[in-house]
Protein backbone atom coordinates (compact mmCIF):
# COMPACT_ATOMS: atom_id res chain seq x y z
CA UNK A 1 0.00 0.00 0.00
CA UNK A 2 1.89 3.13 -1.25
CA UNK A 3 1.67 6.20 1.25
CA UNK A 4 2.79 9.96 1.58
CA UNK A 5 5.13 9.66 4.65
CA UNK A 6 7.68 7.57 6.14
CA UNK A 7 7.92 8.49 9.46
CA UNK A 8 6.24 8.45 12.84
CA UNK A 9 6.62 11.58 15.41
CA UNK A 10 9.07 10.91 18.64
CA UNK A 11 6.16 10.97 21.11
CA UNK A 12 2.32 11.07 20.63
CA UNK A 13 0.78 14.71 21.49
CA UNK A 14 -0.17 14.54 25.15
CA UNK A 15 -4.29 15.25 24.12
CA UNK A 16 -3.82 11.85 21.21
CA UNK A 17 -2.62 9.76 24.38
CA UNK A 18 -5.25 6.78 24.97
CA UNK A 19 -5.27 7.76 28.58
CA UNK A 20 -8.88 6.52 28.75
CA UNK A 21 -10.46 2.22 28.96
CA UNK A 22 -11.80 0.98 25.35
CA UNK A 23 -14.68 -0.60 26.20
CA UNK A 24 -17.61 -2.65 23.90
CA UNK A 25 -20.50 -0.38 22.93
CA UNK A 26 -23.97 -0.72 24.33
CA UNK A 27 -26.01 -3.36 22.30
CA UNK A 28 -29.23 -1.03 22.46
CA UNK A 29 -28.02 1.25 19.62
CA UNK A 30 -28.32 -0.97 16.76
CA UNK A 31 -30.86 0.19 14.16
CA UNK A 32 -33.08 -2.15 11.49
CA UNK A 33 -34.18 0.07 9.27
CA UNK A 34 -36.84 -2.83 8.16
CA UNK A 35 -38.47 -0.96 11.47
CA UNK A 36 -37.50 2.74 10.44
CA UNK A 37 -41.07 4.11 11.40
CA UNK A 38 -43.67 5.00 13.83
CA UNK A 39 -43.99 6.29 17.31
CA UNK A 40 -42.99 3.34 18.93
CA UNK A 41 -40.05 2.46 17.14
CA UNK A 42 -39.04 6.75 17.48
CA UNK A 43 -39.52 6.59 21.42
CA UNK A 44 -37.45 3.41 21.89
CA UNK A 45 -34.58 3.99 19.42
CA UNK A 46 -33.79 7.94 19.56
CA UNK A 47 -33.44 8.40 22.92
CA UNK A 48 -30.46 6.27 23.19
CA UNK A 49 -28.99 7.87 20.30
CA UNK A 50 -28.85 11.10 21.08
CA UNK A 51 -27.53 10.72 24.06
CA UNK A 52 -24.81 8.37 22.57
CA UNK A 53 -24.08 10.60 19.07
CA UNK A 54 -24.21 7.45 16.95
CA UNK A 55 -26.05 4.67 15.89
CA UNK A 56 -23.88 1.71 16.65
CA UNK A 57 -24.44 0.09 13.96
CA UNK A 58 -27.30 0.40 11.10
CA UNK A 59 -28.42 -3.18 9.34
CA UNK A 60 -31.01 -3.80 6.70
CA UNK A 61 -30.77 -1.41 5.27
CA UNK A 62 -31.66 -2.35 1.52
CA UNK A 63 -28.29 -1.44 -0.16
CA UNK A 64 -26.79 -4.48 -1.82
CA UNK A 65 -23.50 -5.92 -0.26
CA UNK A 66 -22.20 -5.78 -3.78
CA UNK A 67 -22.55 -2.30 -3.83
CA UNK A 68 -20.57 -1.88 -0.59
CA UNK A 69 -17.93 -4.38 -1.23
CA UNK A 70 -17.40 -2.82 -4.45
CA UNK A 71 -16.92 0.83 -2.97
CA UNK A 72 -14.44 -0.89 -0.56
CA UNK A 73 -12.32 -2.34 -3.23
CA UNK A 74 -12.09 0.45 -5.43
CA UNK A 75 -11.25 2.57 -2.92
CA UNK A 76 -8.38 0.28 -1.94
CA UNK A 77 -7.26 0.02 -5.68
CA UNK A 78 -7.09 3.88 -6.07
CA UNK A 79 -4.50 3.73 -2.81
CA UNK A 80 -2.41 0.76 -4.15
CA UNK A 81 -1.73 3.26 -7.57
CA UNK A 82 1.59 4.57 -8.14
CA UNK A 83 2.07 8.35 -5.87
CA UNK A 84 2.92 9.78 -8.87
CA UNK A 85 -0.78 8.90 -10.51
CA UNK A 86 -2.78 10.52 -7.29
CA UNK A 87 -0.88 13.20 -6.73
CA UNK A 88 -3.11 14.76 -9.92
CA UNK A 89 -5.58 14.84 -7.18
CA UNK A 90 -3.84 16.89 -4.28
CA UNK A 91 -5.27 20.42 -3.54
CA UNK A 92 -4.95 22.79 -0.95
CA UNK A 93 -8.34 24.27 -2.59
CA UNK A 94 -11.00 23.02 -0.20
CA UNK A 95 -13.65 23.83 -2.56
CA UNK A 96 -12.07 21.42 -5.44
CA UNK A 97 -14.26 18.61 -6.37
CA UNK A 98 -11.92 15.76 -5.65
CA UNK A 99 -8.89 16.25 -3.11
CA UNK A 100 -6.27 13.39 -2.26
CA UNK A 101 -3.74 14.56 0.66
CA UNK A 102 -2.60 12.79 4.26
CA UNK A 103 -3.25 13.41 7.53
CA UNK A 104 -6.41 15.58 9.01
CA UNK A 105 -5.63 18.99 8.45
CA UNK A 106 -1.97 19.17 6.98
CA UNK A 107 -1.89 22.82 6.99
CA UNK A 108 -2.44 23.17 10.17
CA UNK A 109 -1.41 19.74 12.74
CA UNK A 110 1.51 19.41 14.44
CA UNK A 111 2.02 16.00 14.18
CA UNK A 112 0.67 13.99 11.08
CA UNK A 113 -1.81 11.74 11.57
CA UNK A 114 -1.16 8.41 9.73
CA UNK A 115 -3.30 8.51 7.32
CA UNK A 116 -4.43 9.11 3.39
CA UNK A 117 -7.67 10.26 1.94
CA UNK A 118 -9.71 10.76 -1.36
CA UNK A 119 -12.37 13.62 -0.78
CA UNK A 120 -15.02 13.51 -3.55
CA UNK A 121 -18.27 16.07 -3.83
CA UNK A 122 -21.12 13.61 -4.84
CA UNK A 123 -24.42 15.28 -4.59
CA UNK A 124 -25.35 17.13 -6.56
CA UNK A 125 -24.10 14.59 -9.43
CA UNK A 126 -23.55 16.36 -12.41
CA UNK A 127 -21.42 16.39 -15.44
CA UNK A 128 -19.81 19.59 -14.25
CA UNK A 129 -18.20 16.61 -11.42
CA UNK A 130 -17.63 13.22 -12.62
CA UNK A 131 -15.22 14.33 -15.06
CA UNK A 132 -13.23 15.13 -12.25
CA UNK A 133 -13.24 11.71 -10.33
CA UNK A 134 -10.45 9.64 -10.43
CA UNK A 135 -10.71 7.30 -13.73
CA UNK A 136 -8.42 5.27 -12.29
CA UNK A 137 -9.44 2.08 -11.35
CA UNK A 138 -11.51 1.55 -15.00
CA UNK A 139 -14.98 1.09 -12.52
CA UNK A 140 -14.18 3.31 -10.03
CA UNK A 141 -16.53 6.31 -10.81
CA UNK A 142 -19.55 3.65 -11.55
CA UNK A 143 -18.71 2.34 -8.19
CA UNK A 144 -18.54 5.48 -6.56
CA UNK A 145 -21.82 6.56 -8.26
CA UNK A 146 -23.95 4.04 -7.13
CA UNK A 147 -22.28 3.86 -3.36
CA UNK A 148 -23.59 7.80 -3.45
CA UNK A 149 -27.18 7.23 -4.57
CA UNK A 150 -27.91 4.82 -2.08
CA UNK A 151 -26.08 6.42 1.02
CA UNK A 152 -27.69 9.67 0.14
CA UNK A 153 -31.30 7.65 0.42
CA UNK A 154 -30.39 6.19 3.01
CA UNK A 155 -29.84 9.53 4.74
CA UNK A 156 -32.83 10.47 4.31
CA UNK A 157 -34.64 7.60 5.66
CA UNK A 158 -32.83 8.07 8.74
CA UNK A 159 -33.64 12.06 8.85
CA UNK A 160 -37.09 11.31 8.41
CA UNK A 161 -37.44 9.26 11.23
CA UNK A 162 -34.99 11.58 13.03
CA UNK A 163 -37.41 14.69 11.99
CA UNK A 164 -40.62 12.59 13.35
CA UNK A 165 -38.19 12.39 16.78
CA UNK A 166 -38.33 15.98 16.82
CA UNK A 167 -41.80 16.30 15.95
CA UNK A 168 -41.01 18.34 13.38
CA UNK A 169 -42.96 15.74 10.77
CA UNK A 170 -45.54 13.60 10.84
CA UNK A 171 -45.07 9.84 12.21
CA UNK A 172 -45.01 7.60 8.56
CA UNK A 173 -48.32 5.24 10.50
CA UNK A 174 -50.70 8.02 9.86
CA UNK A 175 -51.98 10.80 7.66
CA UNK A 176 -51.00 14.17 8.51
CA UNK A 177 -52.71 17.27 7.77
CA UNK A 178 -49.81 19.41 7.39
CA UNK A 179 -48.07 16.84 4.95
CA UNK A 180 -47.09 20.06 2.67
CA UNK A 181 -45.53 21.25 5.47
CA UNK A 182 -44.09 17.80 5.68
CA UNK A 183 -43.07 18.20 2.20
CA UNK A 184 -40.86 21.42 2.89
CA UNK A 185 -39.16 20.59 5.52
CA UNK A 186 -37.91 16.90 4.01
CA UNK A 187 -37.28 19.02 0.76
CA UNK A 188 -33.85 21.05 2.19
CA UNK A 189 -32.34 17.56 2.58
CA UNK A 190 -32.85 16.17 -0.29
CA UNK A 191 -30.74 18.98 -1.94
CA UNK A 192 -28.76 18.46 0.58
CA UNK A 193 -25.10 18.62 -0.38
CA UNK A 194 -23.10 15.16 0.18
CA UNK A 195 -19.20 14.76 0.18
CA UNK A 196 -17.60 10.68 -0.26
CA UNK A 197 -14.05 10.21 1.94
CA UNK A 198 -12.67 7.48 1.04
CA UNK A 199 -9.58 6.98 3.74
CA UNK A 200 -6.71 4.64 4.10
CA UNK A 201 -4.62 3.99 6.76
CA UNK A 202 -1.89 1.99 6.45
CA UNK A 203 0.21 -0.25 8.35
CA UNK A 204 2.37 1.92 10.73
CA UNK A 205 5.52 0.47 12.63
CA UNK A 206 4.97 2.51 15.87
CA UNK A 207 0.95 2.48 16.21
CA UNK A 208 1.38 4.15 19.66
CA UNK A 209 3.09 7.22 19.01
CA UNK A 210 0.29 8.08 16.15
CA UNK A 211 -3.25 7.70 15.24
CA UNK A 212 -5.10 7.46 12.04
CA UNK A 213 -7.09 10.58 13.15
CA UNK A 214 -7.47 12.64 16.11
CA UNK A 215 -10.36 13.19 18.27
CA UNK A 216 -13.33 15.01 16.60
CA UNK A 217 -16.84 15.55 15.98
CA UNK A 218 -17.99 15.79 12.37
CA UNK A 219 -19.42 19.17 10.17
CA UNK A 220 -22.71 18.13 9.12
CA UNK A 221 -25.93 16.21 9.72
CA UNK A 222 -24.62 12.70 9.52
CA UNK A 223 -21.45 11.00 8.51
CA UNK A 224 -22.44 6.94 7.58
CA UNK A 225 -19.68 5.16 7.97
CA UNK A 226 -18.66 1.71 6.06
CA UNK A 227 -15.74 -0.21 7.49
CA UNK A 228 -13.78 -2.78 5.66
CA UNK A 229 -13.93 -6.37 7.92
CA UNK A 230 -10.15 -6.62 8.21
CA UNK A 231 -9.08 -4.80 11.35
CA UNK A 232 -10.97 -2.70 14.00
CA UNK A 233 -9.70 1.45 14.44
CA UNK A 234 -12.87 3.74 14.77
CA UNK A 235 -13.48 4.28 18.56
CA UNK A 236 -16.46 6.49 19.70
CA UNK A 237 -16.00 8.47 23.21
CA UNK A 238 -19.54 7.56 25.62
CA UNK A 239 -19.64 9.00 29.03
CA UNK A 240 -15.86 9.50 29.05
CA UNK A 241 -14.87 6.59 27.88
CA UNK A 242 -13.55 5.13 24.18
CA UNK A 243 -15.77 2.40 22.88
CA UNK A 244 -14.48 0.58 19.85
CA UNK A 245 -16.80 0.03 16.92
CA UNK A 246 -15.26 -3.29 15.75
CA UNK A 247 -16.34 -3.82 12.04
CA UNK A 248 -19.80 -5.64 11.22
CA UNK A 249 -20.13 -7.19 7.67
CA UNK A 250 -23.25 -4.86 5.45
CA UNK A 251 -23.56 -2.07 8.04
CA UNK A 252 -22.63 1.53 8.48
CA UNK A 253 -21.95 3.39 11.99
CA UNK A 254 -23.72 6.82 11.69
CA UNK A 255 -22.79 9.85 13.27
CA UNK A 256 -24.47 12.76 14.28
CA UNK A 257 -22.72 15.91 13.22
CA UNK A 258 -22.10 19.44 14.40
CA UNK A 259 -25.35 20.74 11.96
CA UNK A 260 -27.81 18.31 13.95
CA UNK A 261 -26.94 19.31 17.19
CA UNK A 262 -26.81 23.34 16.76
CA UNK A 263 -30.41 22.24 13.87
CA UNK A 264 -32.44 20.15 16.96
CA UNK A 265 -30.67 23.19 19.32
CA UNK A 266 -28.87 20.85 21.37
CA UNK A 267 -31.65 17.44 21.69
CA UNK A 268 -29.03 15.66 19.55
CA UNK A 269 -25.56 15.67 20.05
CA UNK A 270 -22.58 15.39 17.86
CA UNK A 271 -20.14 12.35 18.53
CA UNK A 272 -16.78 13.05 19.06
CA UNK A 273 -14.59 10.08 17.38
CA UNK A 274 -11.05 9.20 16.64
CA UNK A 275 -9.44 6.44 14.70
CA UNK A 276 -6.28 3.99 15.81
CA UNK A 277 -3.41 2.10 13.58
CA UNK A 278 -2.32 -0.69 13.90
CA UNK A 279 1.42 -2.14 12.24
CA UNK A 280 -0.20 -5.10 10.60
CA UNK A 281 -2.96 -4.49 7.31
CA UNK A 282 -4.03 -1.52 6.09
CA UNK A 283 -7.33 -0.46 6.90
CA UNK A 284 -9.84 0.99 4.33
CA UNK A 285 -13.55 3.80 5.40
CA UNK A 286 -15.76 5.31 2.98
CA UNK A 287 -17.55 8.15 5.02
CA UNK A 288 -20.72 9.73 3.37
CA UNK A 289 -21.24 12.94 5.11
CA UNK A 290 -24.56 15.01 4.34
CA UNK A 291 -25.68 18.29 5.12
CA UNK A 292 -27.72 20.93 3.72
CA UNK A 293 -26.77 22.36 0.47
CA UNK A 294 -22.98 24.39 0.90
CA UNK A 295 -24.84 27.70 0.22
CA UNK A 296 -27.18 27.00 3.18
CA UNK A 297 -27.09 28.86 6.81
CA UNK A 298 -27.66 26.33 9.37
CA UNK A 299 -29.46 27.65 12.49
CA UNK A 300 -31.59 25.98 15.56
CA UNK A 301 -35.27 24.99 13.56
CA UNK A 302 -37.19 27.65 15.15
CA UNK A 303 -40.20 24.78 15.72
CA UNK A 304 -37.19 23.65 18.95
CA UNK A 305 -37.26 27.21 20.39
CA UNK A 306 -39.30 28.38 23.21
CA UNK A 307 -39.14 29.81 26.48
CA UNK A 308 -38.26 26.73 28.78
CA UNK A 309 -35.82 25.56 25.35
CA UNK A 310 -33.92 29.06 24.28
CA UNK A 311 -31.61 29.12 21.44
CA UNK A 312 -28.42 27.87 22.30
CA UNK A 313 -26.42 28.49 19.01
CA UNK A 314 -25.29 30.88 16.28
CA UNK A 315 -26.38 30.04 12.38
CA UNK A 316 -23.40 29.08 10.54
CA UNK A 317 -22.50 27.76 7.11
CA UNK A 318 -20.21 25.49 5.28
CA UNK A 319 -18.10 28.69 4.26
CA UNK A 320 -17.64 29.41 8.31
CA UNK A 321 -16.34 25.88 8.67
CA UNK A 322 -13.83 26.11 6.02
CA UNK A 323 -12.62 29.38 7.32
CA UNK A 324 -12.17 28.03 11.09
CA UNK A 325 -10.30 24.97 9.90
CA UNK A 326 -8.33 27.08 7.94
CA UNK A 327 -7.26 29.29 10.74
CA UNK A 328 -7.33 26.86 13.68
CA UNK A 329 -6.64 23.22 14.16
CA UNK A 330 -9.64 21.58 14.51
CA UNK A 331 -9.56 19.66 18.10
CA UNK A 332 -12.20 17.76 19.34
CA UNK A 333 -15.77 19.90 19.04
CA UNK A 334 -14.04 22.82 18.77
CA UNK A 335 -16.34 24.68 16.23
CA UNK A 336 -19.08 23.31 17.49
CA UNK A 337 -17.76 25.42 20.73
CA UNK A 338 -17.24 28.53 18.61
CA UNK A 339 -20.83 28.43 17.69
CA UNK A 340 -22.53 27.74 20.86
CA UNK A 341 -24.13 30.93 22.57
CA UNK A 342 -24.19 29.54 26.11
Amino acid sequence: MSCRFRTVPEQREENRAPQILTLSCPSSISLNCKVLKGPEFLNYSMKPVKNMGSFRYVINHGIPHDILSNMVDVGRQFFELPFEEKAKYMSADMHEPVRYGTSFNQNKDGVFCWRDFLKLMCHPLSDDVLPHWPSSPPDFRSAVVSHSRQTKNLYLKLMKAILESLGMVGTTDHEDEDHDDDDDVLKQFEDGSQLMVINCYPPCPEPDLTLGMPPHSDYGFLTLLLQDNTSQGLQIQYEGKWVMMEPLPNSFVVNIGDHLEIFSNGRYKSVLHRVLVNSSRSRISVASLHTLPFDSTVRPSPKLINEENPRRYKDTDFSSFLEYISSCEPKKKNFLESRKLT
